[in-house]
């Protein structure tokens, strides 16, 4: 076990783990065991940072690019492409090296040892419906983990891990429905868990039923955004000639893999000709200006941070100061829970059928336990409270329960 570890590469927050620490979780940033999944590209400095570092970099105001929600591109057809960086061009598969070396060498400076084996966690499905290109996303991601030097890789499923860890305080066994709500998607499972399972090399038939979908915290931002500030820059509006403005920029912006599209050439064009022809040109002006200072992304953590804040308050405010003219935004609970009902019901659905596959009654279920960033939304826990209404509700570490069950498996598989 000496150089294995546990790797939790998210879509927003990305931890490492080692059962050779308290906790299990390497420190990465700050004194943090969670590094932001963040690369910014200082255009300044000709320099790149990572994590909080990047974030403050790129809201100071340096030019440069950021890059965020990478994993992503796993999946999808963007991954054999690139970007442009500094003028040079970036395949994406060598940004996600680059990152991922980045969380190897910070974890192997804290822990002071190198690591050479891993295993990894991933979502049930990175592609829905799609086996084969479910298939290609894993083996993209083992690739570019041996590119950076991890030999030798396993994979588990990131609400498995969730469930070790949830495991090692319990002191009974139990019916457990780990709830895994990411930055990108939705992961599911229902595990049978207790002190005398544990010590288990193989866990398969305590595994009753894994599920997931493609829908995730940042699904969550971007109907919020749409819903909310979108409409702001115009989204919604029309032409003179009655025509809708095309929504393409609005959910590029709203979407934070694809926020830099919106910066191109090709867009900045198009959009001169729409404002002469908008009805309400001041919305597209206020666009192009948010265009014009690459702010983007500035935009989407305010809503991002507003989505947080209804976790625990009825309503926020957003004080969008970089807008022109400046605007105060106040955001609603209710507005929110409107925007993102489909997506909770693809969710529920998504639980149901769980069940019906592991042949399970809802009553039977002992413990729901959320982990992941965004299972804090509380219309997303009213919503699975209700299908198992008699189980009690736990919950993790958002951000390290997965880490720190992947440090406990790679002990099992490596040790």
């Amino acid at each position: 076990m000496a150089n294995a570890c546990g790797v939790d590469f998210g879509t927003s927050n990305s931890t490492v783990g080692w059962v050779g620490m308290p906790g299990s979780l390497l420190t990465l940033e700050d004194g943090k065991p969670t590094l932001p999944s963040v690369v910014f590209f200082n255009a300044d400095s000709d320099e790149v940072s990572y994590g909080r570092a990047a974030l403050a970099e790129y809201l100071e105001g340096y030019e440069g690019r950021l890059m965020r929600s990478m994993k992503s591109l796993l999946g999808s057809s963007l991954i054999d492409g690139q970007t442009e960086v500094a003028g040079r061009a970036l395949p994406f598969r060598m940004l996600l090296a680059q990152f991922i070396g980045e969380l190897k060498r910070r974890a192997e400076r804290q822990a002071g040892r190198p690591f050479t084996r891993a295993v990894f966690g991933r979502p049930v499905f990175f592609v829905d419906g799609d086996r084969e290109a479910d298939r290609q996303a894993e083996d993209t991601l083992a690739g570019i983990a041996r590119s950076v030097g991890f030999a030798d890789i396993e994979f588990q499923y990131e609400p498995i891990a969730a469930a070790f860890d949830y495991e090692s305080r319990i002191d009974r066994e139990e019916l457990v429905l780990i709830v895994d709500i990411g930055g990108g998607t939705s992961d599911f499972s229902l595990v049978r868990l207790g002190p005398q399972r544990a010590g288990r090399a193989e866990r398969r038939d305590d595994i009753l039923a894994t599920g997931g979908v493609h829908i995730g915290g940042t699904d969550f931002d971007k109907y919020l955004s749409l819903a909310t500030a979108m409409p702001l820059l115009g989204y919604g509006g029309t032409l003179a000639s009655g025509a809708e403005i095309p929504s393409s920029y609005y959910f590029n912006l709203a979407t934070w893999h694809t926020i830099n599209q919106a910066y191109s050439r090709k867009n900045i064009a198009q959009l001169t000709d729409l404002v002469r022809d908008a009805h309400d040109p001041a919305r597209l002006r206020r666009l192009q200006h948010l265009i014009d200072e690459r702010a983007g992304h500035w935009l989407a953590m305010q809503v991002e941070q507003a989505k947080i804040g209804l976790s625990s308050s009825d309503q926020v405010l957003l004080e969008l100061d970089r807008l022109a003219p400046p605007e105060t935004l106040s955001v609603t609970r209710a507005g929110f829970e409107t925007a993102i009902a489909q997506l909770v019901d693809a969710l529920d659905a998504t639980v149901l059928g769980l069940l019906a596959d592991a042949g399970v009654a809802p009553e039977a279920v002992d413990t729901v336990f959320f982990t992941g960033g965004s299972s804090g939304v509380q219309l997303l826990r009213r919503r699975i409270g209700a299908l198992v209404p008699t189980a009690r509700q736990m919950e993790g570490d958002l951000f390290g329960s997965i880490g720190a069950g992947l440090a406990r498996d790679a002990l099992r598989k490596f040790g």
